[in-house]
């Protein structure tokens, strides 16, 4: 057992300068008796465990738990019961101290938010990373207090920031977890200091090659950037304190290397990406007056630069559902340079950066409705059981939506919806019935069906009809989690009756052949048919789909064919040192893991990755070889529970076998402009056009292309040759085909 006297110096000088910070930052909100207390717990604790053991990080535990609650009062601003709960959770669960005793200390509101923490402890158990089994007992604690989710989220950035301790399986496995679930939840919750941090502290152990490359391209920029940063605020500063402005500060911020990332993903050069930097403008003034300021300052700034009107974002009249309010505008600067520049008060920054949690501090910000709408929606996605784990982890991620639409009822109701929301998501916004009889909608006076697109600003009124039923289609129609899961319960409810007449029908016809329907007979069947899943074949039997006579048929073929013994590999038979080889699919080569080579291997199509993507390697079950794109959608739930399974890999030649991509193409229905994109590829390319689907709209049209290409670089020159034709104003890459 590791007591306090056998920590070494180094150890004892963390431990007391972080609990030396604790109590410098918990003095206004401690009680005069909450030091003495925690003492005497930890006192009392230290007869039956050590509360000074160390944890997996190299740290002692108790350090954990006082930096973790140093994050949680002043990186997120919760109050006493919550840097409490952070401080003794690990203790109380150790030692087994009951929660009357706790209670009788403390009160029953630090008991509550030490139960929700023990219970995420516990489906942690010794795993640093949550598995999928356990993915939805964790959103349900989450559900039930908020506290939890805050302190959970302190938890794991001080993780983080402590990663390099762990072994690089881990690394990538915790890292995985924290980008796909816990970055995306703290933006919903408005912290958007820790979402960044993580997201950053993620890609430094899932891809460090290219964060290392931004990092070293950020670093040679950064005396240019800030010397520009300083000659745009200049005058800037002037400006505004001779107009009357009150008290203000103006700072300059970087875009993170995460988010610089995601911009090279959609093919666009780190010089090309004009907003690298923000410039930020707090003004310290009364609730009262901060609308009247911040427009104040904006006047100021666009009478001295000129603003692009297309780039602004008003989040002060109508502010997210996170509580986000900021006045965003892209100016053209100096050097001709765009320039962001994002106007707020310091109550406004100080929400942004604490998010709900800063709330609590000011009176008359009603927040607590948009938190528990949030939290109901989550409960929605946890109350289908029936979703699978990938679907289950999709449905969840779209309640922590970044991008927001906003329409309104004919009566002048505000509905927030996620960007790309159609007028079915807004009917099954207002209610389920109302989404499942949905025909379209009158939206600003003009007729449209349900999947015309929302604007901000729409006034949206659903058309129903009695006799309208849901269409398995209609998944393809909407964005949001309510939507999607409601509309599957409905399309479930349909292929279960359905399924029933099936039953009834082929039982018949077996019969009359002499032959009797049981769980055998009917996977032969469903499997003959190409489907996998027996209630889906049923109800296609029910609906007509194909011949009761080609039954029989399929029972006659699938007992005369054979199949060829096929030979199955395991993970180690890749390993290194194996000389078991196989044919490779393709001219283009795969290397696996240390320079393993000609092994038959298969593309996603969850992620469908071409020639020069970075990709990493999946062993199935059966020995097969599937490539996936890195950042895949499916990446993390495979690394957590099949960590072992997973193969470095990369690309060797220099091109690759013809690829379909799917892109998503909007823009102006200017006439000619399907013709000229069509025309790019009858050049000199090697890329076809396989086929395009568009939707006109009013003014606009939408819709998606399949192409050919043989690799990444070749798809990156016809994004941008897409982009350039007059018209279009966004392409963009889809995962599946």
């Amino acid at each position: 057992m590791i007591t306090q006297t056998q920590l070494t110096s180094d150890e004892r000088l963390q431990l007391r300068s972080a609990y030396r910070q604790l109590l410098r930052l918990t003095v206004d909100i401690r009680q005069p008796s909450d030091v003495r207390n925690i003492r005497n717990i930890f006192r009392t604790a230290t007869e039956t465990v050590d509360v000074f053991r160390y944890k997996a990080t190299g740290f002692t535990a108790l350090l954990h738990s006082i930096q973790t609650a140093c994050i949680v009062v002043d990186e997120i601003g919760l109050g006493r019961s919550s840097v409490i709960g952070a401080i003794l959770c690990d203790t109380i669960r150790d030692a087994n101290i009951p929660a009357e005793q706790i209670s009788a200390i403390f009160g029953e509101n630090i008991v509550a938010v030490c139960r929700g923490l023990l219970k995420v402890s516990e489906l942690y158990g010794r795993m640093p990373a949550v598995d999928n089994d356990n993915f939805r007992k964790l959103l349900f604690t989450f559900a039930e207090d908020v506290r939890v989710v805050l302190i959970i989220l302190a938890d794991r950035l001080n993780l983080m920031r402590h990663m390099k301790a762990y072994a690089p399986d881990e690394q990538k496995s915790i890292s995985s977890e924290v980008a796909y679930l816990y970055a995306p939840l703290a933006h919903r919750m408005g912290l958007y200091g820790i979402k960044s941090e993580m997201e950053d502290q993620s890609m430094k152990y899932t891809n460090r090659e290219v964060y290392d490359s931004i990092a070293a391209k950020l670093n040679e920029t950064k005396e240019s950037r800030e010397k520009y940063i300083e000659n745009f605020i200049a005058p800037l500063r002037i400006a505004l304190s001779d107009a009357g402005l009150a008290p203000f500060e103006m700072k300059g911020r970087t875009k993170t290397i995460s988010s610089i990332y995601n911009k090279m993903k959609k093919h666009v050069e780190f010089e090309n990406i004009y907003d690298l930097f923000a410039i930020r403008i707090i003004i310290d003034c009364p609730l009262r007056d901060e609308k009247a300021e911040c427009w104040r300052a904006y006047s100021v700034v666009t009478d001295m630069y000129r603003p692009n009107p297309a780039r602004l974002k008003d989040w002060i009249s109508v502010p997210k559902s996170n509580g986000y309010e900021s006045l965003h505008i892209t100016v053209f600067g100096p050097e001709n340079r765009w320039v962001e520049v994002q106007i707020r008060t310091k109550r406004m920054d100080e929400v942004a950066e604490k998010g709900f949690a800063a709330h609590w501090k000011y009176k008359g910000i009603k927040t607590e409705q948009n938190m528990e709408k949030w939290l109901a929606s989550i409960r929605e996605v946890l109350e289908n059981p029936e979703l699978n784990g990938v679907d289950f982890i999709e449905d969840f991620k779209l309640n922590l939506y970044d991008k927001e639409v906003f329409a309104f009822t004919p009566k002048g109701d505000l509905r927030r919806l996620a960007k790309g929301a159609t007028v079915l998501d807004f009917a099954f916004d207002i209610h389920t019935n109302i989404g499942r009889q949905c025909v379209g909608a009158i939206v600003n006076g003009r007729n449209v069906s349900i999947r015309y697109v929302l604007q901000n600003g729409d006034q949206v009124e659903i058309l129903t009809s009695p006799h309208q039923e849901p269409k398995a289609d209609w998944v393809n129609y909407v964005v949001t989690s309510r939507a999607k899961t409601k509309l599957r319960q409905a399309l479930r409810e349909q292929t279960f009756r359905m399924a029933e007449i099936g039953r009834e029908l082929l039982e018949r016809r077996l019969k009359n052949w002499k032959l009797e329907l049981n769980d055998s007979m009917l996977r032969r069947l469903m499997k003959e048919a190409g489907y996998k899943d027996i209630n889906d074949f049923l109800s296609a039997v029910g609906e007509d789909k194909f011949s009761i006579a080609d039954i029989k048929t399929f029972i006659e073929r699938s007992e005369e064919k054979t199949s060829e013994p096929t030979k199955n590999y395991s993970v180690e038979d890749f390993r290194v040192g194996n000389e078991q080889r196989t044919e490779s699919t393709s001219k283009n080569v795969l290397v696996l893991d240390r320079g393993l080579t000609d092994i038959d291997f298969s593309l996603a199509r969850c992620c469908n990755p071409i020639f020069g993507d970075p990709v990493f390697a999946f062993v199935s079950a059966t020995g097969g070889v599937k490539v996936h794109r890195i950042g895949c959608h499916n990446e993390p739930e495979m690394r957590r529970k099949f960590g072992y399974r997973i193969l470095d890999a990369r690309w060797s030649g220099t091109d690759g076998m013809m690829t379909p991509v799917m892109l998503h193409v909007s823009g102006s229905d200017d006439i000619g402009i399907m013709s000229n994109i069509s025309q790019l590829f009858t050049g000199n390319t090697s890329a076809k056009l396989r086929n395009i689907n568009v939707d006109s709209t009013e003014g606009g049209f939408d819709g998606t292309m399949t192409i050919l290409v043989s690799n990444v670089d070749e798809l990156g020159g016809i994004i941008k040759k897409i982009k350039a034709v007059r018209g279009v104003r966004k392409v963009e890459r889809l995962s599946a085909i």
